[in-house]
């Protein structure tokens, strides 16, 4: 049996009731390069014969353990120590499921109660939930968040916010007829200026990356200062969240909400995912609060327990009324999460932030002895931004083709802006060494020198 076993008579009733004429006409604003092109694979294969095939597609791929890599922008490569991959393949973590029976699941509240205690001292709030999908739509929850708090529909956005994560805000207010207006891009500058130039009584919320995309770092209490004086709140962002070892939290700098990517403790790579999106805010907003929240009781016989509490908020309870339509959690990379901070600690977290920062410090000095090389930041964490000579793409793909990941060129977020086609981002983290910053300097310089 088909897995939709769906008639010619069944579809038809479908796209009459949508209003569309055909499968083609449907997901024409999804655009051509999705879904309906041809599959090129072969029709029909051995088992052993599509292993040999997909393990020869695999060898296309750069592994970054075997290249120079400085590839950011919102994902980074961390050290995972072995035992957290260890830990969360023993069976009760692997096979979990959401924990709606919480006397048979109180090893799962438990760590999810203490990834939220994690994730609220991290972020310098007053209460986490227990994790989103990822950064970009925790981001896109906390702006509608912050709509339905203010009772406004205007959010504005910090130009240097990742792009994904501003093409996922628009979307969502797209769809649900709200409004968003972006500040200007200022590569390696922090753009307060034009973020408070925009703020009037109409906005519900301002939305600051920190460090930003290109890696600048903010001090938020003014954008907060002044979003409070016109009745918005501040939501914060922090892609690369092993930042906050080093610098201070966007909730004491005045932040009302946060939101961060959680990728970085504990989860690999991955090629793009799955991630962990953190969110915080002040616990008087807690029953606006997208997704769930693990809290802390007693039984009757006064024993420790936990169990998921205000749970209205969630599709699966009250669908009509939900604050959000997401009904899960990542579950095993919040675990991931959990249990590599847990090893860290706090003065293990701070070493390790520190260690990013003089990579990132020593890359960047040798990077400004190149000539056709500016280094445009003036603060920066483990993130930063140069303006090259020459186009940073065709650069990139030359010192790829070496097994060097030189970073991100702008251009490849930004491909209409023509004035960022000669920037790119690099990041450095503790799995750079010497050697690498040595390969990178070696091939830039042949690349920029080159005719």
């Amino acid at each position: 049996m088909r897995y939709l076993p769906h008639t010619e008579r069944s579809r038809a009733l479908m796209l009459e009731e949508v209003g569309a004429a055909s499968i083609e006409e449907l997901f024409n604003d999804a655009g051509a390069p999705v879904g309906l092109a041809p599959s090129k694979l072969p029709n029909h294969k051995s088992e052993l014969e599509v292993d040999r095939y997909l393990r020869k597609l695999s060898e296309r791929n750069t592994v970054a353990a075997n290249a120079a890599f400085f590839v950011g922008c919102g994902a980074y490569r961390h050290h995972v120590p072995a035992s957290v991959d260890h830990l969360i393949q023993r069976s009760e973590f692997l096979t979990s499921y959401t924990p709606y029976q919480p006397e048979i699941s109180q090893g799962t509240l438990q760590y999810l109660f203490e990834f939220q205690t994690q994730v609220a001292n991290l972020l310098g709030s007053e209460i986490a939930n227990a994790s989103l999908y990822d950064g970009s739509t925790g981001c896109g929850e906390a702006v509608l968040m912050a709509h339905r708090i203010t009772r406004r529909k205007k959010a504005v956005l910090s130009g240097n916010l990742h792009p994904h994560y501003a093409s996922v805000v628009k979307t969502i207010s797209h769809m649900a007829d709200y409004r968003v207006k972006e500040a200007t891009i200022d590569a390696g500058l922090a753009n307060t200026d034009a973020i408070l130039s925009m703020i009037d009584e109409e906005t519900s919320c301002v939305v600051v990356q920190t460090p930003d995309v290109f890696g600048t770092l903010y001090d938020l209490n003014a954008i907060a200062e002044a979003a409070h004086e016109k009745g918005a709140l501040l939501i914060a962002v922090v892609t690369e969240i092993v930042s906050l070892g080093a610098i201070k939290a966007p909730g004491d700098m005045g932040a009302d909400i946060v939101v961060a990517e959680g990728q970085s403790i504990g989860n690999g790579l991955n090629f793009g995912g799955p991630y962990l999106g953190l969110f915080a805010c002040r616990e008087k907003y807690i029953r606006q609060m997208p997704g769930r929240v693990c809290g802390q009781t007693t039984d009757a016989d006064g024993k420790r327990g936990f169990v998921l509490t205000l749970s209205t908020r969630e599709q699966h309870i009250r669908r009509e009324k939900a604050t959000s339509n997401i009904c899960t959690n990542s579950g095993l990379c919040c675990l991931s999460f959990n249990i590599h901070m847990t090893l860290l600690g706090e003065t293990g977290l701070r070493k390790l932030a520190h260690v990013n920062h003089t990579k990132a410090v020593q890359l960047s000095e040798r990077l400004s002895e190149i000539d056709g090389v500016q280094v445009l930041n003036s603060s920066f964490f483990n993130e930063f931004t140069v303006e090259l000579s020459k186009p940073a793409a065709p650069v990139v793909e030359a010192l790829a083709a070496n097994n060097i990941l030189a970073g991100v060129p702008a251009s490849r977020l930004w491909p209409e802006a023509k004035s960022l086609e000669n920037t790119l981002i690099l990041a450095a983290t503790e799995t750079v060494v010497d050697e690498d910053i040595d390969q990178l300097c070696a091939g830039l310089k042949e690349q920029l020198d080159a005719e």
